[in-house]
């Protein structure tokens, strides 16, 4: 079992019967000062140094747990930090074990005081596995932040920090899919991806009437530090406001920013002689692109047959996400995975970020169990090292992105053969369509390198929408890259549809 199947499970853990030991404190612990500026010094001092690996030392009844094990490990909820004293968040924590063994170091933030959790044996039930001495210290692997964000009455999990530079969040009726990560290093490269790790985290108590909650992390990594600020801010949309700043040791020429990876096996465009009762598997359906141009583009995912890499060059993107538009279960028919309450993952950056390209990433993958897309920022110019690289954006965690567009938008995209041609089908929807003079619609396709033949447009009244439909002939093996959308005389009706066939 991997990271991505465990982080989507971990919130449907059984809670346990309540056991009376007392709740999570740091007040044990020797604190310091803590100010808005210490973890961008943590981080910029690390970068000075020779990076250091975190302690991943563990007995052997730990270090060795499978996934049944580990998941058997459970945090006790009533030992939740700030658990019974009616704050809008409490905290609970994950035990180190199976993929997670580097120790993370969490504080409690209160008053400007910084106060370091300390691990406790009874704060988790181990099921089969033995526990610890009462006096052992093998510390957290992360944490997990809990608000009422469904009932008034209950806490939900939120939001999850577990496993190197990984976190997750959820809206308001909404489960686990996608992940975001703090930095990319090198990833898609034949070199070998880094992976950053989070260190440390530090916390900071909610006043009683608090809408948001503020989290700092210390990033480090062979090539970089980082320092982070969080400020997360759960419902309809949970929204994370992220302030980074970045400190290489070397000269970064493949870093990326506001990095996310998710999971595409399947869907209508692309099922690869897949062999499935559902119609679809997914955590995400496409890449939406909203750049500097003005421009709105739509990239449905692939499950490609090679690793694939698209790059769309860019200057200052006003945003780009990868998104779950599919929202019905009958694409899905998933009783268990409930792919069509999975989350989009929207990034909002925050004033300039220059030149630069959204990168998306591709790999082929036999199984849904493994996160096989990637997609973040890649700036034009090398990060340079012994320096300071500050960047500010927003992550809109929900089931679309934080603005309605006036463009039609494409809802499906379905690819088959009619003789020796492959066929596209288009479906789009949108008000816009609604008003629009049916004998002024036309498609705009074009291809690179092929032949574009039957463009047809026409309502779809199952929909409410349009359907754009075209056919390509298939010469040769080569990849092809298309673009399609809906016009009025001159005028944009949708937004651009931009896609890789690929034999």
């Amino acid at each position: 079992m991997n990271r991505r199947k465990f982080l989507s499970t971990s919130a449907a853990l059984p809670v346990l019967a309540l056991i009376p030991h007392a709740r999570v404190s740091a007040a044990s612990s020797a604190s310091e000062p803590f100010g808005s500026s210490r973890v961008r010094q943590l981080a910029r001092d690390a970068a000075g140094k020779e990076f250091v690996s975190p302690d991943s030392k563990l007995p052997d009844a730990f270090k060795d747990l499978d996934y049944d094990h580990y998941r058997a490990i459970r945090f006790l909820p009533e030992h939740a930090l700030w658990h019974g004293e009616k704050l809008p968040f409490e905290v609970q924590f994950f035990h180190r074990g199976f993929f997670y063994k580097n120790r993370v170091d969490i504080y409690e933030v209160v008053d400007g005081q910084a106060t370091k959790i300390q691990y406790r044996p009874d704060y988790f039930s181990f099921g089969e596995t033995k526990p610890p001495p009462p006096d052992a210290d093998l510390g957290f692997a992360g944490f997990r932040i809990h608000a009422p964000i469904n009932r008034p009455d209950y806490y939900d999990e939120v939001c999850v920090f577990l496993g190197a530079s990984y976190f997750r969040a959820v809206a308001k009726g909404e489960i686990y899919g996608l992940s975001a990560r703090g930095l990319s290093i090198n990833t898609g490269e034949a070199k070998g991806e880094e992976f950053p790790l989070f260190k440390a985290f530090w916390i900071e108590k909610p006043a009683p009437n608090a809408t948001s909650i503020v989290v700092h992390a210390l990033l480090d990594s062979k090539s970089a530090a980082a320092s982070y600020r969080f400020t997360i801010r759960p419902g309809a949309t949970t929204v994370f406001d992220v302030e980074m700043s970045l400190y290489p040791r070397v000269d970064l020429d493949h870093a990326g920013l506001a990095p996310m990876t998710s999971m595409f096996f399947f869907g209508p465009n692309d099922r690869n002689d897949v062999d499935d009762f559902r119609p679809a598997v997914h955590d995400s359906d496409g890449l939406a692109i909203y750049n500097g141009q003005g421009e709105q583009l739509w990239r449905p995912l692939s499950n490609p047959r090679d690793l694939q890499i698209s790059t769309f060059a860019d200057l200052n993107p006003h945003g780009f996400g990868l998104m779950q538009r599919e929202k019905n279960f009958f694409a899905y028919e998933d009783l268990e995975s409930q792919f069509e309450r999975r989350p989009s993952l929207w990034v909002e950056p925050i004033g300039d970020w220059g030149e630069g390209s959204v990168q998306l990433i591709e790999i082929p993958t036999k199984e849904e169990i493994h996160d096989n897309i990637a997609g973040f920022w890649h700036p034009k110019s090398a990060l340079q090292s012994k320096g300071e690289h500050n960047f500010t954006y927003r992550l809109h965690w929900g089931p679309d992105a934080p603005k309605s567009h006036a463009l039609a938008r494409f809802s499906r995209t379905g690819i088959g053969i009619r003789g020796d041609n492959k066929l596209f089908v288009l479906d789009l929807i949108g008000d816009i369509l609604k008003s629009v003079d049916p004998k002024k619609v036309k498609g705009a396709v074009s291809a690179e390198k092929a032949e574009i033949k039957n463009i047809v447009t026409q309502p779809n009244p199952d929909t409410g929408g349009w359907r754009l439909s075209f056919e390509m002939p298939i010469k040769d093996k080569t990849p092809v890259e298309l673009r399609a959308s809906l016009m009025q005389d001159d005028k944009a009706l949708s937004e651009v549809w931009v896609y890789r066939w690929a034999p």
